[in-house]
């Protein structure tokens, strides 16, 4: 099993990178004026989304489902698991943004600009601050 979290870990790790980086190309894409620029984004976005960062996700994913049921008596019961179950589910939504988002842009149909992506870049940020805390610290949920 410490082979399958250290997968599992490492998954998460490059997920969290497309997904930390892919809004910051949608800031620059959403910046750009020539047609060569656009273009040159698009197939970044899409290099990174489909070849990175979604296969991260879904290892991600199924390497923690493995871990979760291989001790799911215990973790089922742990309130601070349920709210990490609900973290990710809130990253898998706001992958599904960024693949949306990707289509717009690449559509050039995208009615968001610059400084929407740039908040919208620093919110997974506080997602993996909580899971992280959450799986270290354990805490207790009165």
């Amino acid at each position: 099993m410490l082979w399958v979290k250290a997968f599992h870990i490492v998954f998460v790790i490059c997920w969290f990178s497309g997904i930390f980086y892919l809004p910051r190309l949608f800031v620059y894409h959403a910046m750009s004026e020539d047609q060569i620029s656009k273009d040159r984004f698009v197939i970044m976005e899409r290099k990174l989304f489909w070849g990175i960062t979604t296969p991260s996700a879904v290892l991600t994913i199924a390497l923690g489902s493995w871990l979760l049921t291989a001790n799911a008596i215990y973790f089922m019961y742990q309130p601070w698991m349920h709210a990490k179950l609900g973290l990710v589910a809130l990253i898998v939504v706001f992958h599904t943004y960024c693949w949306w988002y990707m289509k717009q842009l690449r559509e050039e149909t995208s009615m968001r600009g610059h400084v929407f992506f740039r908040v919208f870049n620093e919110l997974p940020v506080f997602v993996l601050i909580a899971i992280v805390v959450l799986v270290v610290v354990k805490p207790v949920f009165t």
